[in-house]
């Protein structure tokens, strides 16, 4: 044992030796040097125990109204800060890290956030209109949107981005269960309209952190012998008609960014009886997703005019549902994706399928690829 740690462990006035001893006499130097070494084990116990030790986040700072509004919304209202006025920054951080006095208003990075899973299942009053088929999304008084608003965070990162949708939640109860489970959360789940405890599910998937839409039935070529379901949207119906079943599919659950085709290639390639279905998204705020398995499709047009956000497609992934199959398709989708910068696939929550999406899914992360929402890959004609 060294002197300086005998030092430290005798009672106060007790010598180390004998008195008259030299080299046990308590000196002045010996004294200061226990009491300096003391308050070195004391400083550093203090700073062992601290919640966070000598750690000041750094926030991500942005001029950008649209990312910070994002942001605030994605984290719900217990954490946001209303929008400032004259141009200022919003701020969007815990109170124990806000900066005193320093006159910046901060936003995290939304990636960094993530969705408030709390609340995420709840719906904002604010975009819901009552109506006698149900509860139909709406754009907010102060102009926000349901694609805005229930969108899930991403990164903003311009390298490789694949978003993934799969169709057909809500039609068998146990799958819909396993799949919701089994995916991961940055896959984008599709409601079918004619699925059952749709509420329930949306409820599910959203407290797991998934983006979802909503399936809308659209006329295809051979129908009624081939046939999407009830209240399909057809060629010869009037506009009024295919509003009216159009609105019944949105009523079917909340919280949703968007909606996208259930089959309907014969309606999506007809641009007057698209038109109306688009002014109608427009006015509510809501994305449209195409599938892309129609190249004759007039919603990318119409899509812009209306002021709909827009996506479509790059390739169907289960066409053939054998596992190999599909895990080929989605590596076509990242070639894609790093060839063009993003690529959207599409399919449906067949067992083979969800395996297969979910096992891709966390490799390519680990290649570097980031799965995003399909908000995230969405054209907006209104940013």
């Amino acid at each position: 044992m060294s002197v300086t740690q005998r030092e430290i462990e005798r009672p106060l006035g007790q010598g180390l030796a004998p008195a008259g001893s030299t080299t046990g006499r308590l000196t002045t130097g010996a004294i200061t040097s226990g009491l300096a070494v003391l308050a070195v084990i004391a400083v550093a116990g203090s700073i062992a125990l601290r919640e966070r030790p000598f750690r000041t986040p750094a926030p991500v700072v942005t001029t950008t109204p649209d990312v910070a509004a994002s942001a605030a919304d994605a984290t719900g209202p217990a954490n946001s800060t209303a929008q400032p006025s004259g141009g200022a920054k919003i701020i969007q951080v815990d109170p124990a890290d806000r900066p005193a006095n320093s006159g910046v208003v901060v936003i995290r990075d939304p990636s960094a956030i993530g969705q408030n899973l709390r609340v995420a299942h709840l719906p904002d009053p604010a975009l819901i209109e009552r109506t006698d088929v149900g509860p139909l999304p709406i754009r907010a008084a102060d102009g926000r949107r349901p694609f805005d608003v229930y969108a899930r965070p991403w990164s903003g990162a311009r390298g490789a981005r694949v978003a993934i949708v799969l169709g057909g939640f809500g039609i068998s109860q146990t799958g819909t269960q396993a799949a919701i489970e089994r995916l991961p959360a940055e896959i984008t789940i599709a409601f079918s309209p004619q699925g059952n405890s749709i509420g329930r599910w949306m409820q599910a998937a959203r407290q797991k952190g998934h983006e979802i839409v909503m399936q809308v039935p659209l006329e295809p070529f051979d129908y009624p012998n081939v046939d999407p379901g009830r209240n399909t949207l057809t060629v010869d119906a009037s506009a009024d008609e295919n509003i009216k079943n159009l609105r019944w599919a949105l009523s079917r659950t909340t919280n949703y960014t968007g909606v996208m085709n259930f089959m309907g290639a014969r309606f999506s390639a007809d641009g007057e009886a698209m038109q109306p279905m688009l002014a109608e998204l427009g006015k509510r705020g809501l994305l449209y997703l195409d599938d892309g398995s129609s190249a004759r499709s007039a919603a990318p047009e119409l899509a812009l005019k209306n002021g709909v956000p827009f996506a479509a497609g790059d390739a169907t992934l289960d066409t053939d549902r054998d596992r190999g199959a599909i895990l080929k398709k989605l590596d076509e989708l990242e070639r894609t994706a790093r060839a063009k910068g993003y690529a959207i696939g599409t399919g449906f929550a067949f067992d083979s399928t969800v395996d297969a999406v979910a096992s891709w899914a966390n490799e390519a992360k680990k290649r570097g690829i980031e799965i995003v929402p399909i908000s995230a890959l969405a054209s907006d004609p209104e940013r």
